[in-house]
């Protein structure tokens, strides 16, 4: 049997109607957990991509698949390199987070199985940056994989981002 490469296997599943839209659920518990066990699918729906060194209006051409909404994994860089802080800054701006992490639960609802959080694109630097209509989520796995683990586990790595106007 002939061997394929992912770009073909990838025109075989875009038939007309396909559409790629995760649930938040699905998004952290199938894809973001299978992507940092390194466990990849024959398809990669979801392109590993550094998107701070893109602004938002770039994005759209760099990803696999969506029309109105992009998925991108990447990889999380530290605003200093001793510190927790986030670096989110882009060539032609920033994204600034509006409130706090939300909890995703699994189907049973008893366990919070990922963190979702909400960015807003702002051009210009950080004092004078003017707000736009460019969203983000971005999706992460709590910090500990499983408490009852030792050494205990951390993950902070890659998360999925889902950008969309």
């Amino acid at each position: 049997m002939e061997e394929r490469n992912g770009c073909e296997k990838l025109d075989e599943i875009m038939l007309p109607g396909f559409r790629f839209h995760p649930t938040d659920e699905e998004l952290v518990g199938f894809y973001l957990k299978r992507k940092i066990q390194q466990r990849p699918l024959a398809i990669e729906l979801i392109k590993q991509l550094d998107i701070y060194k893109f602004d938002p209006w770039d994005l759209p051409k760099l990803a696999s698949t969506g029309e109105k909404e992009w998925y991108f994994y990447c990889p999380r860089d530290r605003k200093y390199r001793n510190s927790t802080r986030p670096n989110r800054v882009t060539k032609a701006g920033f994204w600034k987070a509006t409130g706090t992490d939300r909890p995703i639960y699994s189907s049973e609802g008893s366990r919070c199985i990922g963190l979702k959080k909400s960015l807003v694109f702002y051009k210009g630097r950080a004092a004078k940056g003017v707000k736009t209509d460019w969203m983000m989520h971005e999706f992460r796995l709590p910090s500990l994989i499983d408490s009852s683990s030792s050494p205990k586990k951390y993950v902070d790595k890659t998360i999925p981002a889902n950008l969309y106007v």
